[in-house]
């Protein structure tokens, strides 16, 4: 069991990491074009600037809904510890129901948006934004 949690921790450590150093690449691309771009940027210029906005709602929409659906998660299970131990007391026996265990770093970082940080990572590693694997929704 633990084998399998320190396989699990290494490969969110490494995902994690990977984020870390990949999302500032790209943000400084980003800022580095929209500063050159000045006033009146191109139409490639423009149209990565939208695509850049409808990616960053899409991928702000996409962990709200995740971190949510993993709220709920959570709570349903410790309701169900609380009813389980109200159960026991009235079932007179000597066992008791304990909250679950809610490792919640953990937790909030494995419903890291996979889609998202795919498409952040292969940003990153694409010298010129054009060339980069397109990051919609389907992605």
């Amino acid at each position: 069991m633990s084998i399998r949690r320190n396989r699990n921790v290494a490969a969110l450590t490494r995902k994690a990491v990977e984020l870390g150093v990949a999302a500032p690449l790209v943000i400084a691309h980003r800022l580095t074009r929209m500063a050159l771009a000045g006033h009146t940027p191109s139409v490639r210029d423009r149209r990565e600037f939208t695509l850049m906005s409808s990616e960053k709602t899409a991928a702000f929409y996409e962990s709200w809904n995740a971190m949510f659906s993993q709220s709920v998660r959570i709570q349903q299970e410790i309701a169900a510890s609380i009813w389980r131990s109200l159960w026991l007391y009235w079932l007179n026996t000597t066992s008791s129901a304990v909250l679950p265990k809610v490792d919640l770093p953990y937790a909030t970082l494995r419903v890291l948006p996979r889609a998202w940080r795919r498409c952040t990572v292969a940003r990153s590693r694409t010298p010129i934004a054009s060339v980069a694997p397109s990051c919609d929704n389907g992605a």
